[in-house]
């Protein structure tokens, strides 16, 4: 597990890039972090390249608000995301049917 959230939004997330999964797929994912590592960060997946940025996006296609804390025991598999969704510990606005498909981008095993 990525011990902090900046290794996982700029080492980690490209590691666990699923390119191959993610034709067709042109979509801007903001993530809000709270907790003890808050922080702000998007990523961009086109043309099966992604792009990890530090910041908030003006327009994203979906934005995902959870604590740090949180987010990095889903990224190691300690959490369940759809649990975590449904006890309103993840926070959803937008196309969620982007937020579904992260774990399909993304495989955090590698």
């Amino acid at each position: 597990m990525p011990p902090t959230i900046n290794e996982l939004m700029t080492k980690t997330i490209y590691k666990s890039f699923q390119s191959e999964k993610t034709a067709g797929v042109d979509t801007v994912m903001q993530f809000n972090f709270t907790g003890s590592q808050a922080s702000q960060w998007f990523i961009t997946i086109k043309n099966q390249k992604i792009e990890s940025t530090a910041g908030t996006h003006p327009n994203p296609d979906m934005t995902m608000t959870v604590s740090s804390e949180d987010y990095l025991k889903i990224a190691s598999g300690e959490m369940d995301a759809s649990l975590a969704f449904m006890k309103g510990r993840v926070k959803v606005s937008g196309d969620m049917g982007i937020a579904l498909g992260m774990g399909t981008y993304f495989d955090f095993s590698k």
